[in-house]
């Protein structure tokens, strides 16, 4: 990925230095003013965000939450592991909410998951997150008026449609590949005991 962008980079630069070179370094710097200023925007947000969770889960507040999920948490991701069904549910309590601080709570869920042997789980917390369902979409939103929008929330039904969309369709597609996996496998086992 790196080659990638350093070769979008350099032909920009070759371009730019042969159409108007008086602008190249007005640009370079205003691309880097524009970096910076988003960097620290996204800073801003993963602290207030990291900061909550850690209030909330100092206050206990991710553990009731966790307990009142945990049977539908065990449900979904057929597992009997706790610790992983209160990391799992604050992961997707954070999504919805748009906090952009789910990550750790998300590499927990999947390390408890390693110990348990469960991939199921692991692949479809995954999915979960990479689909991005949010009611709150918080992050796009600060990001969009740091950016000066008129209309930041204007993205709040677009980005739920979507996303909840493709959380449907991408789940559906992978329950039903693992239960087509789990019969070919089972077919393979049945077939392997008649042979011997």
């Amino acid at each position: 990925m790196n080659a990638v962008f350093a070769a979008v980079f350099i032909a920009s630069a070759a371009l730019l230095m042969f159409a108007a070179p008086d602008k190249f370094l007005t640009a370079l710097m205003g691309g880097a003013r524009s970096a910076a200023t988003a960097a620290l925007t996204l800073f801003c947000i993963y602290a207030v965000w990291m900061g909550l969770a850690a209030v909330a889960e100092a206050g206990g507040i991710t553990r009731g939450v966790a307990r009142r999920f945990a049977p539908l948490c065990k449900k979904i991701f057929k597992t009997r592991s706790d610790e992983a069904c209160e990391a799992a549910a604050m992961n997707l309590a954070c999504d919805l909410l748009g906090a952009g601080a789910s990550t750790p709570f998300a590499v927990k869920a999947v390390a408890a998951w390693e110990k348990e042997g469960n991939f199921y789980a692991q692949k479809l917390l995954f999915i979960i997150n990479a689909a991005g369902l949010q009611l709150i979409p918080a992050t796009v939103t600060a990001l969009r008026a740091g950016a000066g929008s008129a209309a930041a929330a204007d993205i709040f039904l677009p980005s739920l449609i979507c996303s909840a969309l493709s959380l449907a369709l991408s789940a559906a597609l992978f329950i039903s590949s693992e239960r087509i996996r789990q019969k070919i496998s089972e077919r393979k086992r049945a077939a392997f005991r008649w042979h011997f």
